[in-house]
């Protein structure tokens, strides 16, 4: 229950994302890229840090556990759709995905798939889908549907994130006061579902009834964590980001003020 998921398919797809960018960004094939200025050194270690938060999720004990705790898939769940994608998109050079807008069609589907209005509802009806108790518990017992819920976890979390920030400036991200309105309302769908797996009388996923307990956490309690796990958290990320938005935006404001004030004296 302890054992690290080294499952080849997962493997792959973890090497492509960091050898992708190691080759495309930082390697030998940016010079085949418009505008390739290098990566700053924080953007290199904010990318990174998104890949091993993607690797602790899906491949550290994390992963296996999560077959015998709601709790430790909860937090699975988040660290695959709120905090792996932000810092993945702060990792990119704003000239990396610029090639893609070459592609006939690409801008307004990207466009519409990046859309505040539609990964909103994108985001929150996919995290919403996959709590129902019925399709939790399908993807617990049937590996297909288990990869299929992660990746949809992952694609609407990158899509969730790019209003704030996005890493094109052809699909730029909202107005700052549009981003914290944005968030505000993003915390909420979380901290609703979190409170109904909270405050449930009845056990929702009979799959984990079946489950040994581990280190001594009941049913009852293991639910009421992950729960909670989900509304406070889940939505702290969402109040953190906002109020750094927030402050940024009036720290901006003043100073073109000031600006303003000293050009017209």
């Amino acid at each position: 229950m302890y054992e690290w998921n080294f499952e080849p398919g997962l493997m792959v797809n973890l090497a492509l994302i960091a050898g992708g960018y190691a080759l495309c960004v930082t390697g030998p094939l940016r010079r085949f890229f418009p505008g390739n200025e290098p990566p700053t050194p924080a953007q290199v270690r904010l990318f990174f840090v998104g890949w091993v938060v993607l690797f602790i999720a899906l491949a550290s004990p994390i992963d296996s556990l999560g077959s015998y705790l709601l709790t430790m898939h909860m937090l699975q769940h988040l660290l695959l759709a709120m905090v792996a994608p932000p810092f993945l998109l702060l990792g990119l050079p704003r000239w990396v995905l610029r090639p893609l807008m070459r592609i006939p069609g690409a801008y307004p589907v990207g466009s519409f798939l990046t859309n505040p209005v539609f990964v909103f509802f994108a985001f929150n009806a996919v995290f919403a889908l996959w709590h129902v108790p019925f399709y939790y518990d399908l993807a617990l017992r049937d590996e297909r549907f288990h990869i299929l819920e992660h990746v949809m976890f992952f694609v609407v979390g990158v899509l969730s994130w790019w209003p704030i920030c996005s890493p094109m400036d052809e699909l730029p991200s909202a107005h700052p006061l549009l981003q914290t309105a944005y968030l505000f309302f993003m915390s909420l769908p979380t901290t609703i579902i979190g409170a109904l797996i909270a405050f449930a009388e009845a056990p929702l996923y009979p799959y984990y009834a079946l489950r040994p307990r581990l280190w001594g956490v009941s049913l009852g309690d293991d639910q009421q964590l992950a729960g909670l796990i989900m509304w406070v958290p889940g939505s702290l990320v969402y109040f953190a980001v906002l109020t750094v938005v927030f402050i940024r935006w009036l720290n901006r404001e003043d100073a073109n003020e000031q600006r303003s004030l000293a050009d017209a004296g």
